[in-house]
């Protein structure tokens, strides 16, 4: 399956908390495969397994779940806490959240989730008391505070609120498609990076940061079990970083057909139409109502797949440029400088730091 790489700013500011504690990052970034030049690079990204691998080695240098970014530490196992109280006390998807966000009120510091529906029903602490949908339509709100680890670049509520909304979906085996996200935050300079983390209509300044879903999901029955918590966790955070792709979009429907004709010729946009069962016009319009291109679904397809080959050592840079349909090496080279800022071989680097490393 073809996934999501990470933007060169995440990982700045994952590291953000432990050179405050005084931390070096290149040890950090070469242990979790990724080339140190990279942070100098700002079109520069990364596999989402390389990232995970940073996660862990922060997780695990720190012992610290908030990456050492707040106040006081968040010690391991704080995390797997809380799913096991979502996954054994969690009848449906309602009682589960409001269950994580009792247990979340017990620390200091760390997240506060709310959960509020039409007509003022809520629970959970923090957060405000109420929501933009009370007492009309159909939809719930999650709530997010995560002021007291939030930093300048506002990775600990982005991050919170990609975790509660993965989490949501793996506990009852569906994806949770949002409504809209909304951030107290004002717009980033990274602002396309919210679509592949969320899906859905984003919104910044808005007082408060929250998730707004369909209410029937929290309906939807608990469905994960002792056997999956285990892999869930052991997974962490690869299981939640990997689920990245949603099919509302006509860019993720694309990008998905595109991905499966990897290693190989990608299909033309005629031929994506078609399997689509959609006109090339029509086709045309829907990406172009999300800011994009097939041109640059395609290019964007071409360059995460390069980036998870190169990162993970598997073909030479001769065959990847053949597998992604270019003429000539030369011409990979060129384009994909124009996608990362660096050379392939950077990448290829940063692989082999990890090797040695472990």
């Amino acid at each position: 399956m073809l996934t999501r790489t990470v933007a060169i700013h995440h990982v700045r500011a994952a590291l953000h908390g432990a050179r405050r504690r005084g931390l070096a990052a290149g040890p950090l970034l070469e242990r979790a495969g990724i080339a140190p030049e990279l942070l100098h690079e700002d079109l520069a990204r990364v596999s989402s397994q390389q990232f995970a691998r940073l996660v862990r080695e922060l997780w695990h240098t720190l012992d610290d779940e908030l990456l050492g970014l707040g106040h006081r530490p968040c010690k391991m196992g704080t995390f797997a806490t809380m799913c096991r109280l979502a996954v054994y006390g969690g009848r449906d998807l309602r009682t589960a959240l409001r269950r994580a966000a009792d247990f979340y009120d017990l620390f200091p510091s760390g997240p506060r989730l709310r959960l509020v529906e039409p007509g003022g029903s809520s629970g959970g602490a923090g957060g405000r008391a109420g929501g933009a949908g009370d007492g009309v339509g159909e939809d719930a709100e999650l709530e997010l505070d995560a002021t007291d680890f939030d930093g300048p670049r506002h990775f600990g509520t982005e991050t919170t609120a990609v975790v509660a909304h993965r989490f949501a979906g793996w506990l009852v085996r569906r994806p949770v498609p949002l409504r809209r996200a909304e951030f107290a935050h004002p717009a980033p300079g990274h602002l396309l990076e919210y679509d592949l983390m969320f899906g859905a209509p984003c919104t910044f300044g808005t007082g408060r940061t929250a998730l707004v879903f369909p209410r029937a999901l929290l309906d939807a029955p608990v469905l994960q079990d002792e056997a999956g918590l285990r892999a869930f966790l052991r997974r962490a955070p690869d299981a939640i970083l990997a689920r990245s792709d949603f099919a509302g979009t006509a860019s993720s429907q694309v990008r998905r057909l595109l991905g499966h004709a990897l290693p190989g010729p990608l299909p033309s946009p005629e031929r994506i139409a078609e399997l689509m069962a959609v006109s090339p016009q029509t086709l045309r319009r829907r990406l172009a109502a999300e800011g994009t291109s097939f041109q640059q679904v395609r290019d964007r397809t071409r360059r995460d797949h390069a980036i998870a080959v190169l990162a993970g050592g598997r073909s030479s840079i001769e065959q990847l440029s053949q597998e992604l349909g270019f003429s000539e090496p030369s011409a990979f080279h060129r384009a994909f400088r124009r996608w990362t800022g660096s050379t392939p071989r950077a990448y290829q680097r940063g692989e082999s730091h990890s090797n040695c490393a472990r």
